[in-house]
C-alpha cells in the first residue's frame, strides 16, 4: 500500500487577481506534490478560494453586482492561471460550495455543544481588508499591524470562542513537534505571540451578511477566519458522510502558506482542531515574500505582476523555475523582469539548453544519432559520476525540507560539471583520431547520462521540459521516477538519438522594452565612509552566536544584557537596543557578534563582543541581525 501525502495551499481571497507573489505558493505545493508523485506516494493537493467577508462584500457591491457573482468571475480567472502555469491539484475547494458549509456548520456546533464557544459583546479595532481583529496594543500607531491600514471599531454582539483555554497545550505541542512549525524564526515568532497572552476570538459577525450562517442563530454569520480554515477538512469530507479523503490522508504533511499568515494556521487552525478532537497538521511552513523594490506586492497598492503576461512572453516552465530557484528557504526574495531573463540566460539557455543542444549535436555528427557504448571508464568520468550522484542526494535532502532553490542549486553542479567535463575532454579532438573513437564514445555517453539525471530531476519544477527533452534523447523522462536519477548508467547504449528545436533560445536583454511596476523614486546615493582594505576587514573576526537570556539593564532605559553561546563559551554582552527589543523577542534567536572586540565596561557589566545590527539614520527602527538557517553557534559568519 503506498505511503499518502497530503499538501495545501492557503485559499485565496478573490478581491482581485492574483499576482506572482500567489504564484510562488501554488508554484511550490505543485512542485512538491509532483515530487512526491515521483517517489511513489498517494497524494492529495488542495487548493482553493476564500470568498466571504465584509471586503467581498463592499467590493462587490462598488462593482454593482451580487457577491457569489462577482466571485464566480475572479475565481474562474484562479483557475486559467492555475492551468497556465500547469498546476495539477486533485481539488478546488471553494468556500461557497454546499459541501464546505455543511463542514463548517458541523465543526462549529460541535465545538459550541462541548462549551467552547459563547455569546459575549465585542468591542474592539477590526481590519477589514485582513478579516482580522486586534486589541489596542497590538496595533501599531493606530492602525493594522499586519497591513498598516486603517482599522474600524467595531460593537456588536458575537459569538466567541475559547482560544484562552488551549494556550498552554498548544505551546506543550509546539514544543514537544519541532518540526511543527517551519521554519525556525516562525516558530519562533509564534512561541512569543501565544507566550503574551491569547484571547478568546470573535467568531461571528452581524454587521454584514455574505457569510455562511451561525447554525444556532440567525442573523449572525461566521467570521470568516474560522470558515476559511476548515477548507482543508472540509475537502476531504469531515463532517459528512463521504469521509474516505478524511480517514485516508488527514492529518495533512503540509500547509504552505505565506509568511502572513502563519498565525492563522499555527494558532487559530491547531486550536479549532484541539476543540475539535481532531490531530493537527503535521507541519505548517511560512515561506518569504516575492518583494519589488518598491516592497510587497499588493493589490491595493498596485504594484503587482500578471503571472499570465509572464507566461505568455516566456513559458510556464522559465517562470516555475524562476520563482523556485531565485527565492531562498524561507526567506524573502526578489522579482524584476530583469532578474528573470538574467536567470533563463544564464542558468537554463547557456548552461542546460546549451549542454543538451551540443551533445546531441555530437553524438548525431560522431556517431550518426547513435549512442555508443562505454568502455575504459577514467577517473574523470567517476568524478562526473560522482558529482551527480552526490548532487541527487543532497538534491532530495533539499527539497524535502522545501528548500527548492538549494534543491535546484545541486541539479546544477551536474550541469555545470558536465559543461567543464566537455571543455576537459574536448570531444571535437578526439573526434580527429580514429584511435581515440571508443574515447570519444565513452565521453559522449557519460554526457547524455548526466544530461539524463538532471533532466528526471527537473521534472517536478518543469514538467513541459521533459517532453521536449524526450523528442531528442528516447529516454522516459515524461514517467520517470525519482529514484531514477540516483542510479548511473540507466541509458541504453544503442539508443537512437534525433536532432530537436533549441530548449531555451537566448533572450537579447538590451532588445526588450520591460516595463517593471511602479517603483519608489529612488534616494540619493549614500554617503560612505573612507574606503578600507581587505586586510583592514579581516581583522573582524565575526562568528554566528546563539542568545540564551536577556534582560534589562536596571537603572539604563536603552540597554539589554546578554547571555550568547558562542561555541563552547558563553558571553556576557551589552547592547543599546532596548527601546527597539522586549529582552524576550531575541531569546533563542542566532545573531552575528563581533567576536574579537576588546572588552569594554558598561554599566558596571563587562560586554565581551558587539551583536550586528541594521538602523534607520533618525534611529527611529532598528533590526538585528539574524541567521534563519540552523548554524552551530562559533561558526564564521564571513570567508
Amino acid at each position: 500500500m503506498k505511503k499518502t501525502f497530503y499538501i495545501t495551499t492557503p485559499i485565496y481571497y478573490p478581491s482581485a487577481n492574483l499576482h506572482i507573489g500567489h504564484a510562488l505558493t501554488t508554484v511550490m505545493a505543485d512542485t512538491m506534490s509532483r515530487y512526491k508523485k515521483m517517489n511513489d506516494y498517494d497524494v492529495f493537493f488542495l487548493t482553493g478560494s476564500d470568498e466571504h467577508g465584509q471586503k467581498i462584500e463592499r467590493t462587490a457591491k462598488e462593482n454593482n453586482m451580487e457577491p457569489k457573482a462577482y466571485v464566480d468571475n475572479i475565481v474562474a480567472g484562479f483557475k486559467d492561471l492555475w492551468e497556465n502555469l500547469d498546476i495539477e491539484y486533485d481539488d478546488f475547494i471553494r468556500t461557497t460550495d454546499e459541501r464546505h458549509k455543511e463542514t463548517v456548520h458541523y465543526i462549529f456546533k460541535k465545538i459550541y455543544d462541548q462549551g467552547d464557544i459563547y455569546k459575549s459583546v465585542y468591542e474592539g479595532k477590526y481590519c477589514t481588508p485582513c478579516e482580522t481583529f486586534f486589541t489596542e496594543r497590538q496595533l501599531v500607531e493606530g492602525k493594522c499591524p499586519d497591513c498598516g491600514r486603517d482599522v474600524e471599531t467595531i460593537k456588536e454582539e458575537s459569538y466567541f470562542f475559547k482560544m484562552s483555554k488551549y494556550e498552554g497545550r498548544l505551546l506543550k505541542y509546539i514544543e514537544e513537534n519541532p518540526d511543527f512549525i517551519q521554519p525556525q524564526t516562525r516558530k519562533n515568532e509564534m512561541i512569543n505571540f501565544i507566550k503574551q497572552g491569547l484571547e478568546d476570538l470573535c467568531v461571528s459577525r452581524t454587521t454584514f451578511k455574505w457569510g455562511i450562517p451561525v447554525p444556532i442563530e440567525e442573523g449572525h454569520v461566521i467570521y470568516v477566519w474560522f470558515d476559511a480554515l476548515t477548507n482543508y477538512i472540509s475537502a476531504l469530507g469531515y463532517g459528512r458522510d463521504d469521509k474516505d479523503l478524511f480517514e485516508k490522508f488527514w492529518p495533512a504533511d503540509i500547509h504552505l502558506v505565506g509568511k502572513d499568515i502563519v498565525r492563522f494556521h499555527t494558532i487559530i487552525w491547531p486550536i479549532i482542531l484541539m476543540a475539535a478532537e481532531l490531530e493537527l497538521p503535521k507541519k505548517v511552513y511560512g515561506h518569504g515574500w516575492l518583494l519589488l523594490d518598491s516592497g510587497k506586492m499588493s493589490k491595493s497598492k498596485g504594484n503587482v505582476v500578471d503571472p499570465k503576461v509572464l507566461i505568455q512572453k516566456y513559458g510556464a516552465d522559465v517562470i516555475r523555475y524562476f520563482l523556485l530557484r531565485e527565492i531562498p528557504a524561507g526567506q524573502d526574495g526578489f522579482y524584476s523582469e530583469e532578474a528573470l531573463i538574467t536567470r533563463y540566460n544564464v542558468d537554463l539557455a547557456n548552461d542546460y539548453g546549451n549542454l543538451v543542444s551540443r551533445t546531441v549535436a555530437m553524438v548525431l555528427k560522431y556517431f550518426d544519432g547513435i549512442l555508443p557504448e562505454p568502455v575504459n571508464i577514467q577517473d574523470i568520468d567517476k568524478d562526473l559520476q560522482n558529482v551527480a550522484l552526490e548532487a541527487y542526494k543532497k538534491a532530495s535532502e533539499h527539497i524535502d525540507k522545501l528548500d527548492f532553490s538549494n534543491g535546484l542549486a545541486e541539479i546544477w553542479k551536474i550541469v555545470n560539471r558536465g559543461n567543464k567535463y566537455i571543455d576537459e575532454t574536448a570531444p571535437w579532438i578526439l573526434a580527429k583520431n580514429p584511435e581515440d573513437k571508443e574515447r570519444l564514445g565513452t565521453v559522449l555517453y557519460n554526457l547524455i547520462e548526466a544530461i539524463r539525471i538532471v533532466t528526471v530531476m527537473i521534472k517536478p519544477a518543469m514538467p513541459n521540459i521533459t517532453a521536449k527533452v524526450q523528442e531528442q534523447i528516447p529516454y522516459n523522462f515524461v514517467d520517470a521516477q525519482w529514484n531514477e536519477a540516483g542510479v548511473w548508467g540507466k541509458i541504453e547504449a544503442g539508443t537512437k538519438l534525433s536532432k530537436g528545436d533549441t530548449l531555451f533560445p537566448r533572450i537579447d536583454l538590451s532588445s526588450l522594452e520591460i516595463e517593471e511596476p511602479a517603483a519608489e523614486e529612488k534616494p540619493e546615493p549614500l554617503v560612505l565612509k573612507e574606503e578600507i582594505e581587505y586586510g583592514d576587514f579581516a581583522k573582524l573576526d565575526l562568528r554566528v552566536a546563539k542568545i540564551l537570556k536577556a534582560e534589562k539593564v536596571e537603572k539604563a532605559d536603552k540597554l539589554l544584557k546578554f547571555e550568547v553561546e558562542l561555541g563552547n563559551e558563553i558571553r556576557t554582552v551589552v547592547s543599546g537596543i532596548a527601546k527597539y527589543y522586549k529582552p524576550e523577542d531575541l531569546v533563542g534567536k542566532k545573531v552575528i557578534l563581533v567576536a574579537n572586540l576588546k572588552p569594554a565596561k558598561i554599566r558596571g557589566i563587562e560586554s565581551q563582543g558587539m551583536i550586528l545590527s541594521a538602523s534607520l539614520e533618525d534611529d527611529s527602527d532598528l533590526e538585528v541581525v539574524t541567521i534563519n538557517k540552523d548554524f552551530p553557534s562559533g561558526t564564521t559568519s564571513v570567508n
